[in-house]
């Protein structure tokens, strides 16, 4: 242990534990099964726009805002003086995502391919469902997760020798990069012109699914502001009334994209939601106001206390809850579907209610199991081990 004290990224003293990080985590996974709730009740031809908003559009932080608490957490407790060792960093953070994704992809192809009748698929198939992670529609993230980690060097590098121009410059390399991704017409066009059979289209068509580059500057935000905590801490303090201001402007500034979109450019509700989202201009403005909103909230508690204790479960059980919760998804739609019930809007808050429910009953009965089994205990399904 001493001799590898000079080289793990963490020899220092141990920082104060920051809630706030555990928090956002759990408002984030709620933000994510509104996402996947609302693609349910999108179906619905007459749903309401005001609710889908709400699925669909306000929860849009959520997916982003999860790179940069990953990245504030990896920052907070690293430093930056002392030699990184990236082969003990790879071993313990592919630990913690590596074995979970490949579980958990494993997991949704044997259920889905007997659930649908479609059987596992060959070898080669998939590779390449795994490289993309399109084993299930919430796993890619922890692909894009996976090459953070991977070029983690890189993002070292960058926030020791940022400073307040080159985050600015590198958030309008960030918009001009999202807005050709997401909007480029040309781009567009040569991706889905490919014949079905070119090796680069699915490396094109899936781009979401695994360019960190559509989120480096929020990673590197939360990487930035975790080195400089003090800073940061005196600036929530100082700005609370700023920030708040911005955060509800910026998704006024969303919900008002959406809105165009809807009711001036004759979009339906999915191309508006496809359109209106987080790679947006308005969308990474509303990603970076909701990460120094929530940041600052839940460190200058503005809000009831005895809200803590529930923020805090939903944060410890947001990750399984997270993995876990299209399972529920697909049975809770099946049994409406049997019922003959329509998605409705009073149905489908329901809906979302009892998914995060289960969601979370799940994790919390598995990291009961997992502190008699080992193995699950191991983070293998998203289990944070119990702290000694």
């Amino acid at each position: 242990m001493q001799e590898q004290a000079s080289t793990q990224p963490v020899p220092h003293k141990r920082k104060p534990r920051l809630a706030a990080i555990e928090y956002i985590r759990g408002i984030s996974m709620m933000g994510v099964i509104a996402i996947h709730v609302g693609s349910q009740y999108i179906m619905n031809t007459s749903a309401n726009v005001h609710l889908i908003a709400l699925f669909e559009v306000a929860s849009r932080f959520s997916v982003p805002i999860f790179f940069f608490i990953s990245a504030f957490g990896l920052f907070y407790n690293l430093d930056t003086t002392v030699p990184f060792d990236y082969r003990s960093f790879l071993k313990r953070r592919f630990k913690t995502v590596l074995v979970p994704y490949l579980v958990w992809s494993l997991f949704y192809l044997l259920h889905d391919g007997i659930l649908y009748k479609v059987g596992f698929p060959d070898p080669l198939h998939l590779l390449t469902i795994l490289f993309f992670g399109n084993a299930k529609y919430q796993l890619y993230f922890l692909v894009i997760l996976i090459w953070f980690y991977l070029a983690m060097p890189i993002w070292i590098y960058m926030v020791r020798r940022a400073g307040k121009i080159s985050l600015l410059l590198l958030l309008a390399v960030q918009i001009a990069f999202d807005y050709w991704s997401s909007f480029s017409v040309s781009f567009n066009v040569f991706v889905y012109g490919l014949p079905d059979h070119s090796v680069l289209k699915p490396f094109l068509m899936y781009r979401l699914n695994y360019w960190v580059f559509h989120y480096v500057f929020i990673f590197v935000l939360g990487g930035y502001l975790a080195v400089h905590i003090k800073e940061f801490q005196a600036f929530m303090q100082k700005h609370r009334t700023g920030i708040t201001l911005f955060f509800w402007a910026s998704l006024a500034w969303l919900l008002a994209f959406y809105y165009k979109l809807l009711y001036v450019d004759g979009y339906t509700a999915l191309e508006a939601i496809n359109t209106a989202h987080q790679l947006s201009p308005a969308g990474i403005f509303y990603t970076i106001a909701a990460s120094l909103f929530f940041f600052t909230i839940f460190t200058y508690q503005r809000y009831p206390a005895w809200l803590n204790p529930i923020l805090h479960q939903l944060g410890r059980h947001s990750y399984f809850a997270y993995l876990v919760h299209p399972f529920f998804i697909t049975y809770a739609a099946l049994a409406l579907q049997h019922a003959g019930r329509i998605m409705t809007a009073p149905v489908s808050l329901a809906f979302y209610c009892v998914i995060l429910g289960l969601s979370m009953t799940a994790a919390v009965l598995c990291r009961r199991l997992g502190e008699k089994l080992p193995l699950l205990n191991e983070w293998t399904i998203g289990i944070y081990p119990k702290k000694k």
